[in-house]
């Protein structure tokens, strides 16, 4: 009798409690100081790191020192109406964006708000925009060129797909042109490019949106943008972002490439807030752990092994030098995480070798496994003779009597750094630079006029791909430079010689 009774009450509990309504617990807190970009709130004990928090005045922040008696938190936008005393509430999740097929042709900012007109973003799902990088064994190696287009890229400093290569220079030497010239290029080979900007003004935002459109290669192409008058948190974790967008298509077998535009602004952003915030300044009054913000960015970046669905994610940060210093702190940080880094010459800017590629200062140290074979059987001879030009240029400004020899190493070499030169938003298929480059090494360019070069480049460029379709598809393919195919470039070569 007392068991049934027991069972009876039982039962009587549940029916109520299934009819209760459910009761969410919420922890809140309060804002005790209000700064540029950062706020400290204390009342929050259980908040996790880089935990989402929602203000009363509408507006979000990051949960990023986790103090015993206060948390410090990073503002996601420049809130006027952010007032000490105001309520602070958890939202149980950390910042994460959404990431689908219907970011594509999109801009967006690092939260993935839509900045265009287009409406809302129809997302899949949402990733945390901080993910661990691909373990070891989940790679593969960089065996597939990525084309840049570019020649003197695409010849002497190679990069793979899934390769992270640096591209640095001064102020104002052509380092976007270079990774907007990359991303056009990749508008018909089946990937999807990430442009990243970070700390950008908005008109510069609006000329590479506007560029992208002019070649149509907006399709492929996603748009992350934090504008110089964004909030310096939304600028800090908008290089994340844009890398868990770019990941989730990796995850699906896609190779994708991502431009960061630029990660010198990314690191002012990041020392900023870590000033205000009073964490522990390192060498140069820069955080201590200015290093691990990009390494653990660019690590994301890798080829995925078969077994994981082989996709690609390559990535081209770019950095700000000044007065040429290569071994300032960031620039170093950089190049010691990076696969390889192409450097722009304000000098080689200056004297109008666009693009100003420094090839003696440039390197790729995984490209060029991963390059073309028609391009290998050409550019080891090209390399060795730029290089030695270069160093018997600078002789030859002493004034010195040179020897016939000398004079003719000098002259090719003029004829090679001509052809090297490339209009912004020219991309060259491979078979064209090919052609172009067999050319000027076989020494069809010595007897034509600088001034010249130029017409008679675009003659050969016209005449290739005319004439040599099946050449151009073995190259393209990846096959070796047969000698046959060889003896035909150089023959129609010869035909575009101006009589």
């Amino acid at each position: 009798m007392l068991i049934e009774t027991l069972e009876d009450t039982v039962n009587s509990l549940q029916q109520v409690l299934s009819q209760s309504p459910t009761l969410h617990i919420v922890e809140t807190g309060t804002i005790t100081r209000v700064g540029q970009g950062v706020a400290l709130a204390s009342g929050l004990p259980g908040v996790l790191a880089h935990e989402l928090v929602r203000c009363a005045d509408g507006s979000h922040a990051i949960a990023f020192n986790l103090d015993p008696d206060e948390v410090g938190l990073i503002l996601l936008s420049n809130s006027e109406t952010l007032r000490v005393g105001m309520e602070v509430k958890r939202t149980a999740r950390v910042i994460d964006v959404p990431v689908g097929p219907g970011l594509l042709g999109r801009v967006v900012n690092g939260l993935g708000q839509p900045l265009d007109d287009l409406g809302e973003v129809q997302a899949i799902t949402r990733w945390p925009i901080e993910r661990e990088a691909p373990a070891i064994l989940d790679r593969a190696p960089v065996v597939r060129p990525l084309e840049s287009g570019i020649k003197a890229i695409d010849a002497l400093i190679p990069i793979g797909r899934g390769q992270r290569q640096l591209i640095l220079g001064d102020r104002q030497t052509g380092k976007s042109a270079i990774a907007i010239n990359t991303l056009i290029n990749q508008r018909d080979k089946d990937m999807v490019c990430v442009y990243c900007a970070i700390g950008q003004r908005s008109s510069a935002v609006a000329r590479v949106l506007s560029t992208l459109r002019a070649h149509n290669a907006l399709a492929h192409a996603i748009m992350v943008v934090a504008s110089a008058e964004d909030a310096p948190g939304l600028q800090y974790i908008t290089p994340y972002a844009a890398t868990s967008i770019a990941e989730y298509f990796m995850e699906q077998g896609q190779d994708v490439l991502i431009i960061y535009d630029d990660l010198s602004r990314h690191a002012d952003a990041y020392r900023q807030l870590s000033l205000l915030l009073r964490r522990p300044p390192g060498r140069e009054a820069f955080p201590g752990d200015i290093f691990y913000i990009h390494s653990r960015l660019l690590e994301r970046s890798s080829q995925l092994h078969s077994k994981r669905g082989g996709g690609s994610l390559t990535a081209l940060p770019i950095i700000e030098t000044e007065a040429q210093n290569i071994a300032a702190y960031i620039p170093t940080n950089l190049v010691s995480i990076t696969d390889g880094q192409i450097y722009l010459s304000p000098d080689l800017f200056r004297l109008g070798n666009l693009p100003a590629v420094d090839v003696g200062k440039s390197v790729s140290r995984v490209g060029g496994k991963a390059q073309l074979a028609a391009f290998r059987a050409i550019t080891g001879d090209l390399r060795l003779s730029y290089t030695q030009f270069e160093e018997l240029e600078t002789f030859a400004r002493f004034g010195t009597r040179l020897d016939d020899a000398t004079r003719h190493a000098i002259e090719r070499g003029r004829r090679v750094r001509e052809v090297l030169k490339q209009s912004e938003a020219e991309t060259l298929t491979a078979c064209e630079q090919v052609a172009v480059l067999l050319a000027v090494t076989a020494g069809l360019f010595d007897d034509i006029p600088l001034t010249q070069a130029a017409h008679f480049e675009l003659a050969i460029r016209n005449i290739v791909l005319s004439q040599a379709g099946e050449a151009c598809a073995r190259i393209q393919a990846g096959g070796k430079l047969a000698e046959k195919d060889r003896e035909q470039l150089l023959e129609l070569a010869g035909m575009a010689l101006p009589t």
